[in-house]
């Protein structure tokens, strides 16, 4: 669906390119907003400007962002990892570098495209971009992850997720030797002002984030530690654990020059991996917690550096 957003500029934000202050407000690049100015979906004071329009105080600017167009998803044959399945739901092993769903760049291959073979019926369930997912794991994150096959178990697992009362563990292997045994971090994270691919704490639009974390053992360059966010915002648990000087293995977005190695080990994948997941079962009420084991090329780095 298109959407319509409305700003007021202010004293502060005026005389910047009208394509720099939009950047700044919306998760869109520099570019796609020039691209929407080119066809005509922004207007300043109900008229159409171009790209370097300067802004001024109180000027009002109107966006409209149309909706995605829809991609036709096609069933492919990608093989599962399934820990459990029913009627209602569906818990899969996500593999590093299998990405959640379809988007720019990733059209097919996606586990959206597997779960489409594997589960006939699934076209049309909490979306048709998405359908069954309920919530996500980054492309080089593994572990568990939900799927729901009605629209009943969309609407409860999602509402579950809302209100923060599903229980995840994560396991990472990060950078460096964290001294304290275990905290929480409360860091407000959103749309990074400089890189709009990159969530920071550098946002005009902070979210609330919270991730408790306990070493689990330590290294001579490394340690492992388990992470239990409270708040699931994108790129939570990375960004948390960059922002105290210890990025997990393997992020090439947050972890900075050394990302691909501990020591003299070096790193092939991001060291994140969703252990645990527990939910209340959409149908029966009954509490439910799947567990996926440190999967084997992540086990080996972490043989080779004990």
């Amino acid at each position: 669906m298109p959407m319509t957003r409305v700003f007021h500029v202010s004293e502060k934000e005026a005389y910047k390119r009208i394509d720099q202050y939009l950047a700044n407000l919306l998760p869109l690049s520099r570019t796609a907003i020039q691209r929407l100015i080119k066809e005509d979906l922004v207007c300043v004071n109900k008229k159409k400007v171009k790209a370097n329009y300067k802004t001024h105080p109180e000027d009002e600017v109107e966006v409209c962002i149309p909706g995605p167009s829809p991609v036709p998803l096609m069933p492919e044959p990608i093989p599962l990892d399934i820990l459990y399945e029913d009627e209602q739901l569906l818990i899969v092993n996500k593999p590093s570098g299998l990405v959640v769903h379809p988007a720019p760049g990733h059209n097919s291959g996606t586990l959206v495209h597997a779960l489409l073979y594997h589960c006939k019926d699934l076209k049309g369930i909490g979306g048709r971009e998405r359908p069954g997912i309920v919530h996500r794991l980054d492309k080089d994150t593994s572990g568990v992850l939900v799927v729901a096959k009605s629209d009943q178990a969309h609407r409860h697992l999602s509402e579950q997720f809302k209100q923060h009362t599903v229980h995840r563990i994560y396991v990472a292997l990060i950078q460096g030797v964290m001294k304290k045994n275990s905290g929480i971090i409360d860091l407000p994270i959103g749309r990074d002002t400089k890189d709009r691919k990159k969530i920071s704490t550098r946002t005009i639009k902070p979210r609330h984030a919270i991730t408790h974390f306990k070493v689990v053992k330590r290294y001579n360059d490394a340690t492992l530690i388990s992470l239990r966010p409270e708040t699931g915002r994108t790129h939570q648990l990375r960004v948390h654990l960059s922002h105290l000087h210890h990025p997990v293995a393997g992020d090439k977005t947050y972890g900075g020059r050394g990302y691909a190695k501990l020591g003299r080990v070096k790193v092939g994948r991001l060291m994140l991996h969703a252990l645990k997941l527990g939910f209340v079962h959409p149908q029966t009420e009954e509490y439910m917690e799947f567990e996926s084991p440190i999967p084997g090329d992540m086990k080996e780095v972490i043989d080779i550096i004990n």
